[in-house]
């Protein structure tokens, strides 16, 4: 018996993947060469049907043979109409032809594509016959007649590999067993984020005209809505008349084969669509030059799963028109016109997307989904019971789930510009520092950005091996920022070459990641509010007491901004209306007063006036001075370095009495090397200076080590968690 099982075990897996149109295919394409290309795993039949047979939606199950792919079985299962009952009829006639297709083909294994009728035939004799189905892109939602076919399909399939970590929660409640989910990805970002050698101005020419340049072309791909057909036609006509007064080469796909494909065609042609100068009709074109053309496009429009999908992964802007996509999760690249009602909304949207570029989106897949998917389908083990068995109670929190093959430590990349050094980290959902690199910051701008790529590329390598998910990079720097826009308006002085710096496009295109930016000091905040003592404080304030004085407030759970990005610049509060000169140009700032630099100062003026060394001390002549000098002679007695502290303590504690006043927060976080020598100075300064509502408030220390770091990877984690609550 047990030698029965090990020849089982050591089999090849029977694999038939059933392609039905163009779109299904661009995803399970990759899947198919990854199962070719190990024979000694897997033995692959492939199986087409539904529109892929169809002259009139181009016969596109050429480019499956081109691939070099031996088709086992051809199905004709569409009946013509392209109305509601030709779709049950093409359902009811694919069941009748796929118990004979199934029987020979004797598959252990049937993988399945999303939401199309065609699957849904698949998926439903594929149970009855007893055979094991994988499902691709379950649990995501639209918003149309595809959810209840997409979810039928999830209840009959006895394993899932979804794209996002919503889609897996949705398959969670519906009670479908964790250990048979796998979070891998999309697999057409597989393809999509690896290198290309194609010249894509040739595509570009091939398909639109030699006189056409990227980003001053629009594709368009809009698809009938089943559930309102009407209204999918009267949206399509519409988007028709936007784009001929938009005046732009466009590029227009046929829709698919779904009940109101007809009538859309028929307004296309009695606009003249096909005869137009500014319009390039097709009824297909292949992916990898129709992706290569959406990642160049000005601005993609129409209904297409494509736009929020695909597109975001090369942040073109997109406009969805109508229900059909709504549901989904977006990048920022989508503009929703929910309610296409009127030429004006179409064409207003136009205006405000095309032309732009936005940042890389990895919602739905990081390029590593083949590998994920090979290796599920190698650990499922035959022997196993067929029958299906549902969880109920119907969710289980995910992060107590630690399987390799299911779910990767979802993480974040910190990077910490100082003024010194550049740090890059791996930062864990729950605040662990993974791994961290460090190199001296360099002095140009070339050099800086080539080196943030150098070590954020080193950084995702180990994180694969690491088995860690990199969601986005996070950058805390110092300076002024529009985090909105990620542009490092104005630099400190320790930070040469690096105001008016656009950082989030470079990175973003480079990694092909998601990328936010603030100041150091907000990322201080952002710290302690997700890891540290801000945690569920609603109103506090942080403030860095190292080289120079930074901080950020958070009011009502929000860091505070301002209306020109200035919120937060404590080291600039005024402490008097003259003082030692600060780094910013003024008087009398905190700074100047209380940071390290203003300490280092005040120590290198008294050991030239041989004021600073006591007995007991001792600086050797290499040693530079430094703020750490003054503290040790202070606390040795000596009272000039005493006073020093004295004035640097009381400065400090005036500005937070000041801050106190202004934001009224219900505590105070001091972080960096001086805070434990500030802490209790600065609350009896509090106590004798604030108004008796504040003085009790609380002035703790940060328990935090890299309060950049954590700050900078928080920016991501938090937008990744709001993303899939």
């Amino acid at each position: 018996m047990s030698r029965m099982m090990e020849e089982q075990n050591q089999r090849k897996l029977r694999v038939c993947v059933a392609t039905c149109n163009r779109a299904d295919y661009s995803k399970l394409a990759p899947i198919m060469f990854g199962l070719k290309a190990h024979p000694e795993s897997f033995e692959l039949e492939v199986m087409v049907l539904g529109s892929h047979l169809i002259d009139d939606y181009g016969n596109t199950f050429r480019m499956i043979e081109q691939d070099d792919f031996d088709v086992s079985s051809k199905l004709h299962t569409i009946v013509r109409g392209e109305d509601e009952a030709a779709m049950v009829e093409s359902v009811g006639l694919a069941l009748v032809k796929l118990p004979d297709v199934l029987q020979r083909l004797r598959p252990d294994i049937l993988v399945v594509h999303g939401d199309r009728f065609d699957a849904l035939a698949l998926a439903t004799a594929a149970a009855l016959m007893n055979i094991r189905i994988l499902h691709l892109e379950g649990g995501e939602v639209s918003g149309t007649i595809d959810d209840s076919i997409r979810h039928a399909i999830s209840k009959l399939s006895h394993y899932h590999a979804c794209c996002t970590r919503s889609a897996e929660q949705h398959l969670i409640a519906m009670c479908e067993d964790h250990s048979r989910i796998l979070l891998a990805g999309c697999p057409s970002y597989d393809k999509l984020l690896s290198p290309t050698k194609n010249n894509h101005l040739d595509t570009i020419h091939t398909w639109l005209g030699d006189m056409v340049q990227e980003n001053q072309y629009i594709v368009a791909l809009q698809h009938p809505v089943t559930t309102d057909i009407q209204g999918s036609i009267k949206i399509y006509g519409l988007m028709l008349d936007a784009l001929i007064s938009f005046n732009k080469k466009t590029l227009i796909l046929f829709p698919n084969i779904d009940a109101g494909s007809k009538g859309m065609v028929r307004v296309m042609r009695m606009k003249g669509i096909e005869q137009h100068p500014n319009f390039r009709a097709m009824k297909h074109i292949p992916f990898e030059q129709f992706i290569q053309l959406v990642a160049h496009a000005g601005c993609m429009i129409g209904n297409s799963s494509c736009g929020v999908r695909e597109a975001g992964a090369y942040g073109t802007p997109v406009i969805n028109l109508g229900s059909r996509q709504t549901g989904r999760e977006t990048g920022e690249n989508v503009l929703h016109v929910r309610d296409a009602d009127t030429h004006n909304k179409i064409y207003h949207a136009l205006e405000l997307q095309f032309g732009k570029r936005y940042p890389c989106s990895k919602i739905y897949g990081d390029g590593n989904a083949v590998p994920r998917i090979l290796k599920f389908l190698r650990s499922i083990k035959l022997d196993e019971p067929l029958q299906k068995s549902f969880c109920f109670p119907p969710v289980k929190e995910a992060f107590s789930q630690d399987i390799d093959h299911i779910l990767e430590t979802q993480c974040a990349l910190a990077v910490d510009l100082g003024g010194t050094n550049l740090r890059v980290a791996i930062v864990s959902m729950r605040g662990k520092i993974m791994r961290k690199y460090c190199k001296p910051n360099p002095k140009t701008y070339e050099s800086r950005i080539q080196l943030i790529l150098s070590m954020s590329q080193d950084a995702i390598q180990d994180a694969v091996r690491l088995n860690c998910r990199i969601l986005g990079v996070g950058v805390s720097t110092g300076g002024r920022v529009n985090p909105q826009e990620g542009v490092i308006l104005h630099s400190t002085k320790l930070i040469q070459e690096w105001s008016s710096v656009d950082l989030r496009t470079p990175l973003s295109d480079a990694l092909h990641l998601p990328v936010w930016l603030d100041n150091d000091g907000n990322c201080a905040a952002l710290a302690e509010k997700k890891f540290g003592h801000g945690q569920g404080v609603e109103n506090f304030v942080t403030i860095i007491t190292g080289t120079g004085i930074g901080g950020g407030i958070v009011h009502h759970h929000e860091l505070v901004h301002g209306s020109t990005f200035c919120a937060g610049e404590l080291g600039h509060i005024m402490v008097s209306l003259d003082g030692p000169e600060c780094m910013c140009g003024s008087r009398g700032c905190v700074e100047a007063y209380a940071s390290g630099m203003a300490l280092q100062r005040e120590a290198k003026r008294l050991h030239d006036e041989d004021l600073l060394i006591t007995e007991g001390m001792e600086l050797k002549k290499v040693e530079a001075v430094s703020a750490v000098h003054l503290i040790s002679a202070a606390q040795q007695g000596n009272a000039k370095a005493q006073a020093v502290l004295k004035t640097a303590s009381t400065a400090l504690g005036v500005a937070v009495v000041n801050i106190l006043h202004m934001t009224n927060p219900s505590l105070v976080i001091l972080s960096g090397v001086l805070a434990s020598y500030y802490q209790s100075p600065v609350q009896d300064i509090i106590s004798q200076r604030a108004l008796a509502s504040s003085q009790g408030i609380k002035v703790v220390t940060s328990d935090l080590e890299e309060p950049a770091l954590l700050g900078a990877a928080s920016m991501v984690l938090d937008y990744t968690t709001r993303r899939s609550c």
